[in-house]
């Protein structure tokens, strides 16, 4: 890993996300930082710095556009997994800068635990940034399985020579690990729901959430369970106080979000967005701002599209029929809008585009000022039935199914085969999270994401089932970039990739 950006000044964060517009100036210089609260906090801020250069249309196609779910026909390589160690794609930048948030927060944890500053702040500054650290980690670990681990400031040549030959680590250890150092931290941040925390910062729920995710990937259920608990004291029994309408990203900072990447856009005035909804809209788009023949008023005149994500066959066909009850298929999927059906020339386009959970309103060019719903109290409960499952309570199992089943109009559950169960406890995760930057990550934590993608004929662009197919099962995992692996002076290996010939 690269870490040559330990001499970089940090400029002031420009986001509007409130408390976190702190100056970030002359965080390079720890010598003569952390010595208040503000420059302690400045030193945290820095940490969510490198969100929004994950946080992309890439991030979407490279969790959700290569799935069960949805596919993209786009000539973007990780669409079509034109993707190897000498050419990772999105890969290199979840490493560059999936890294580059580990090593900022490496800075400020150990700055902070050494500033004079008032012991209950700094424990409560010193517990968000192990939570921001865990979360890079947890993406690195779900995007590549088993990657170097380190917590130490890089703060001299020598420990710079010691990290960048670090190699891979089991992943199972680094999340092991993470577990341990979040639940020694957590009780200096207070149990409320992130939307009650200034600014929305990462806290005490994002904490309990990560153990949890970091404990279903090494199917440590009780573990898991333990963290969930946490989180039902925090937000409650009752899923129907937290309204589907409140699920599209458009609604920023609702009370059943857990964490959002914060985004903003005020015309001739600070810009922190993203791109998504430009790939998550109907298309074509004409110059009378007409998208597939259908005029979507909501969107603006001044938005732009490019080749947009579509909801595949077994989703649309099978999870979320036309017709159905379900409340969150006019936001997930359409076929019209306003009562009008989309068409190409005169034909009616029957596959459905993805629905204004994922638009924004009067998108200005591609400028996406949606925050983007990273984790979500529903997400938590369905991760609750999945953990009474495997421990084989499965009355548990269907009742914590049922809150998110019920909350969607959808019958209660019945219970007929532990093989059924387990296939609506994950088909109801495709249909409460879809389009959420997750469904890649089950798919690899279940074992079975790469036969179900092999399996589904939307993909026939990646010559399934040929020799010549693109897709590989080396594939679930991204590989580490040829050049890090150089600079590790081969320390680190793509050995998986290798074995498939890439």
């Amino acid at each position: 890993m690269k870490t040559k950006y330990i001499l970089l000044i940090l400029t002031a964060w420009i986001t509007a996300s409130c408390s976190l517009q702190e100056d970030t100036e002359g965080f390079s210089t720890p010598g003569d930082f952390y010595k208040t609260k503000t420059q302690c906090q400045s030193a945290v801020n820095s940490c969510y710095i490198p969100l929004k250069n994950l946080y992309t249309y890439k991030m979407m196609i490279a969790t959700e556009g290569v799935t069960d779910l949805m596919y993209i026909a786009s000539g973007t390589q990780d669409a079509q997994l034109d993707i190897s160690p000498s050419q990772p794609r999105f890969g290199a930048d979840m490493w560059t800068y999936g890294y580059r948030g580990v090593m900022y927060c490496n800075m400020a944890v150990t700055g902070i635990e050494n500033s004079p500053i008032d012991e209950k702040d700094r424990n409560s500054l010193v517990a968000e940034a192990k939570v921001l650290r865990a979360f890079y980690y947890y993406l690195l670990t779900s995007f590549f399985g088993d990657v170097p681990f380190y917590t130490d400031d890089v703060s001299d040549h020598e420990v710079l020579d010691r990290v960048a030959k670090l190699p891979r680590m089991s992943a199972e250890a680094t999340r092991t690990a993470l577990i341990e150092d979040l639940e020694s931290c957590l009780g200096a941040l207070p149990l409320i729901r992130t939307s009650e925390a200034a600014g929305n910062r990462a806290g005490a729920a994002m904490g309990h959430m990560l153990i949890a995710k970091l404990a279903m990937w090494n199917k440590d259920y009780d573990k898991a369970l333990e963290a969930i608990a946490v989180l039902e004291q925090i937000y409650g029994d009752d899923l129907s106080v937290y309204p589907v309408s409140d699920i599209p990203f458009r609604m920023k900072n609702t009370p059943e979000s857990i964490f959002e990447v914060q985004h903003t856009y005020t015309a001739g005035g600070l810009i922190y967005t993203s791109n998504v909804a430009s790939i998550c809209m109907p298309y074509p788009r004409n110059s009378d701002n007409i998208d597939s023949n259908v005029v979507i008023e909501e969107l603006g005149d001044a938005a732009t599209t490019w080749s947009p994500l579509r909801p595949n066959s077994f989703f649309y066909g099978n999870l979320m029929p036309e017709g159905g009850e379900d409340l969150r298929r006019d936001m997930q999927i359409i076929t019209e809008w306003n009562g009008v059906k989309f068409t190409s020339g005169d034909a009616i386009v029957t596959r459905p585009f993805m629905g204004p959970k994922f638009w924004c309103p009067d998108l200005q060019a591609a400028y996406d000022s949606n925050n983007y719903k990273v984790f979500r109290y529903a997400d938590a409960l369905l991760m609750m039935a999945e953990c009474y499952f495997y421990k084989e309570n499965y009355e548990k199992a269907v009742e914590y199914l049922d809150m998110t089943r019920t909350r969607a109009n959808l019958s209660k559950y019945t219970f007929r085969t532990p093989a059924r169960l387990e296939e609506e406890i994950r088909n109801e995760r495709a249909r409460e999270l879809f389009g959420e930057f997750q469904r890649k990550y089950d798919l690899v934590r279940w074992g079975i994401w790469y036969e179900a993608v092999t399996d589904n004929s939307d993909y026939a662009y990646l010559q399934l089932n040929t020799a010549n197919s693109r897709i590989k099962p080396c594939h679930r995992y991204y590989p580490i970039p040829d050049t890090e692996v150089t600079y590790s002076k081969n320390n680190l290996d793509n050995n998986e990739y290798k074995a498939y010939g890439l």
